[in-house]
C-alpha cells in the first residue's frame, strides 16, 4: 500500500518534469527574453534617428499646409488671411 503510493507519486513528479521540460523547450522563455531586450536596446538607441524624422514630416506637412492656406487666402475674397481687400478700402 506504501510502495504503491510512493510509486505513483515518484510517477507524477516524473511526468510534471518531463511537461514541464517539454514546455521548457517548446517555448524557450529565456530565448525570448534576450530576443526582447534586444528589440528594447534597439528601439532605445534608434530612439533620436525616429525622431528627427517624425520633426522632419511634421515640419513638411505643416509648411504644405501653410502653401494651401496662402493658395486658398489667395484666391478667396472672403477670406479673413488675405487682408487685401481691407487694406485697400483704407
Amino acid at each position: 500500500m506504501l510502495r504503491d503510493t510512493i510509486e505513483l507519486n515518484i510517477k507524477r513528479i516524473i511526468d510534471f518534469l518531463t511537461y514541464s521540460k517539454n514546455f521548457l523547450v517548446r517555448t524557450n522563455p529565456i530565448q525570448a527574453s534576450i530576443q526582447g531586450f534586444v528589440e528594447g536596446l534597439k528601439e532605445f538607441l534608434t530612439m533620436k534617428k525616429k525622431l528627427k524624422m517624425a520633426q522632419y514630416r511634421l515640419n513638411y506637412h505643416r509648411h504644405q499646409f501653410q502653401k494651401m492656406e496662402q493658395l486658398i487666402a489667395e484666391n478667396n475674397n472672403h477670406s479673413f488671411l488675405k487682408g487685401n481687400n481691407l487694406n485697400e478700402t483704407r
